[in-house]
């Protein structure tokens, strides 16, 4: 007996490649076996996890048998204090990628269409997809910038979500301030704009857009942030999002139960209070801009970047990537868009001197 999976899946499937992480740690070594790696591929926090995120993931340990907060009351609390607002207007996800999911389930059916920047985070395109919308795809300017006029020209009757990425994913460049205010002035109203503010914390840029109190009037607006960055939690998979309370009541109703778990509510609630972990994370990512900008005086084009990682240009960025790799080095590459670059998360200063090096080495291979 033959069973015809392909004929029996939603044939929208077929065209959907799941999302590729960068490679990890265990499976270098075990394709190179190599002592020593940096690992500069993922925008993880050099630093690790927040001590006081630590700690309380030990206290929480005894009580795996039990179930988490289905609701994530305690850590939904925690964000709306932190913020200023009313706890239902925060909503706790497994990750941003699963607010994304969660949102496209809610808004989007065939035939409606998002808008994204191009190019930018890959995950936007995946809710589309799973629901068979389409995609529109905006190119940022020569210097990935934002062109704000071209995002409003690619909006119609069909466009029901508009995503913006700041700093943006992999480009490190951010909207101005003044940009996402002339775009919210002239976009319809029934467009709901998901802008996913990941590395926001890492960012110094004054001019740029990032939230505040008038930010939140807008009621089809919702700002997305994560713990994975910043905070170093990434392996606990836990993102929020702040926003209109009548959304969130809608995206409840899609939501799993316990999207959440009980160690990863508590992490992310103590590391939102371990201001030294915080402050020592953004000196870190300062201090590697500078540098990375050493490559730039070298002749090499590095991106200006206002999030943990920078792009530079080396060409071909996979092949870059595979010669990086044969050192124990990992960087991202093969981006749409990006063939030239590499994207490089920073280090510790030692891990940073030595990608550097290795990158002066790979133009003088090229040379």
């Amino acid at each position: 007996m033959i069973f015809n999976t392909d004929a029996r899946v939603r044939s929208n499937l077929r065209a959907i490649h799941p999302y590729q992480p960068g490679i990890s740690e265990d499976q270098l070594r075990k394709e190179f076996g190599l002592a020593r790696l940096v690992k500069l591929n993922s925008n993880e926090n050099a630093l690790g996890p927040s001590p006081m995120a630590l700690a309380a993931i030990e206290r929480e340990l005894p009580k795996l048998h039990l179930y988490p907060d289905g609701g994530s009351e305690l850590l939904r609390e925690a964000l709306a204090a932190h913020h200023g607002l009313k706890m239902e207007q925060v909503f706790v996800g497994n990750g941003s990628d699963d607010i994304i999911k969660l949102i496209s389930e809610t808004f989007l059916e065939a035939g409606d269409e998002i808008v994204v920047p191009f190019p930018s985070f890959s995950q936007y395109g995946f809710g589309a997809e799973v629901m068979r919308a389409q995609i529109r795809e905006v190119p940022l300017r020569p210097d990935f910038s934002y062109d704000v006029e071209a995002l409003l020209r690619a909006v119609n009757d069909k466009t029901k979500l508009l995503y913006l990425c700041t700093p943006n994913n992999p480009t490190g460049t951010v909207l101005k301030r003044d940009e996402f205010t002339w775009l919210m002035e002239r976009l319809p109203q029934d467009v709901f704009v998901v802008v996913d503010l990941a590395y926001d914390n890492y960012a110094t840029d004054p001019d740029r857009f990032f939230v505040t109190e008038s930010a939140l009037t807008y009621p089809n607006v919702c700002y997305m942030f994560t713990f994975s960055k910043l905070y170093g939690l990434a392996g606990l998979r836990v993102g929020y999002a702040l926003g209109n309370e009548q959304v969130w009541a809608y995206v409840h109703r899609v939501r799993e139960p316990f999207n959440v778990n009980r160690v990863a509510q508590r992490g992310a609630q103590a590391a939102l209070q371990d201001v030294e972990h915080i402050a020592k994370s953004q000196a870190l990512a300062a201090k590697s801009r500078e540098q990375y900008a050493a490559l730039a005086r070298d002749g090499l084009r590095v991106i200006p970047s206002q999030a943990n990682f920078t792009l530079v240009e080396v060409g071909d960025g996979v092949a870059a990537f595979e010669w990086l790799k044969k050192q124990g080095i990992l960087v991202r590459a093969g981006y749409p868009g990006l063939e030239s670059f590499v994207r490089v998360t920073f280090g510790l200063d030692e891990e940073n001197e030595l990608c550097i090096g290795a990158l002066r080495a790979y133009q003088q291979v090229r040379a």
